[in-house]
C-alpha cells in the first residue's frame, strides 16, 4: 500500500516515449537544449581541422583555389563570357553561397547514418543536429564570405562594379539557401536510413543541379529554349539575386523570389515531418 502511494505521488521531470504526434515538434524542447547545439557546433569546428597544418585558413583557400581553376578552364580555355565582371570576382559570387548550399545539404543528408551511435546511446531531440550542422556552414559561410567582399570592395573602388538596394535583401537569399538545404537534407537523411544508396545518388545530383544553377555562368548566355526548364530551379531566383545585389549585373526582380520562397517553405515542413516520424524507429534499419 505504502509502495504504491510513492509511486502516484512521484512526478518524473522528462519522460522519453515513442507515442508522438506526427505535428509534435518538440521545439521548446529543442530549445532547451540550445547549449547543446553550441557544443555540437564547436565539435565540427574542431574535428574538420584537427591535424591540419592550416587550420581555419582552409576556409579561405578552397573557395580561392576553386575560382582559379574555373578562371582557367572556363575564361582562359572555353572563353565563356562573365558579362563583363572580372572573372575571379564572378566566380567567387556564386561559388561561395553555392559552397554553402551544397554541404548544408550533403551533411544533413548523412546526419543519421553518421551520427548512429551517439542517437543510439543518449537522448536528445533529434532535430538539434541538423540544426547544429546549419548553423555551422552559415559560420563558414559568413568566413568565405569576408574573401569575397575582399575582392568585391577592391572592384568596388575601382569603379568596376556597383552595389544596389538589392543588397539589403541578402538575409533573405541566405535564408531561402538555408531553409531549402535544411528541407531538402532532412527528407534525404529519413531515406538514407533504409536505402542506403541514396546518399550516393544526392551526391550526383547536387553536381548536376550546380550546372543547372548560374553559379559559373551567367543566364544571359542560355539559349532561350532551354531558360523555361532553368526556371524550374528554386535555386535559379536566389543565385541570380545574390549575384545582381553584389555585381548590378544581369536582370532580377522581385517575383523571381515567390517560386523559391514557396518551395522552400513547402520542402521544410514536408522534411521536419518526415524527419519526425523517422527518427522513431530508425535504429532498426539504419
Amino acid at each position: 500500500m505504502e509502495n504504491r502511494t510513492i509511486e502516484k505521488e512521484t512526478k518524473w521531470d522528462e519522460v522519453i516515449n515513442s507515442d508522438t504526434q506526427l505535428f509534435d515538434l518538440k521545439l521548446r524542447e529543442v530549445w532547451n537544449y540550445r547549449d547543446l547545439i553550441g557544443l555540437l557546433v564547436k565539435r565540427d569546428f574542431v574535428t574538420s581541422f584537427k591535424q591540419t597544418v592550416l587550420g581555419p585558413i582552409w576556409f579561405f583557400i578552397n573557395p580561392l583555389l576553386t575560382s582559379a581553376i574555373y578562371v582557367i578552364i572556363f575564361t582562359v580555355i572555353a572563353r565563356i563570357s562573365t558579362d563583363g565582371i572580372p572573372p575571379i570576382l564572378f566566380y567567387l559570387s556564386g561559388i561561395t553561397l553555392w559552397n554553402f548550399f551544397s554541404s548544408a545539404l550533403t551533411i544533413t543528408s548523412n546526419v543519421f547514418t553518421s551520427n548512429a551511435d551517439v542517437f543510439g546511446k543518449v537522448y536528445f531531440p533529434r532535430l538539434v543536429m541538423p540544426l547544429s550542422i546549419l548553423i555551422s556552414r552559415l559560420i563558414q559561410f559568413g568566413v568565405q564570405m569576408l574573401l569575397f567582399l575582399c575582392f568585391w570592395v577592391y572592384y568596388w573602388m575601382q569603379g568596376i562594379v556597383e552595389p544596389n538596394l538589392w543588397l539589403l535583401m541578402l538575409p533573405y537569399f541566405i535564408l531561402l539557401c538555408s531553409v531549402i538545404a535544411m528541407g531538402l537534407g532532412l527528407i534525404f537523411s529519413s531515406l538514407t536510413t533504409k536505402y542506403k544508396d541514396i546518399a550516393m545518388l544526392l551526391t550526383f545530383c547536387i553536381q548536376l543541379w550546380m550546372y543547372a544553377t548560374p553559379v559559373i555562368y551567367p543566364s544571359s548566355i542560355m539559349p532561350a529554349s532551354i531558360k523555361p526548364y532553368l526556371e524550374l530551379n528554386p535555386l535559379l531566383g536566389i543565385f541570380e539575386g545574390f549575384k545582381y545585389a553584389f555585381l548590378n549585373n544581369g536582370y532580377f526582380d522581385a517575383s523571381m523570389l515567390i517560386y523559391p520562397s514557396l518551395f522552400a517553405l513547402v520542402i521544410l515542413v514536408f522534411g521536419v515531418l518526415i524527419f519526425n516520424k523517422v527518427e522513431k524507429s530508425f535504429m532498426d534499419t539504419v
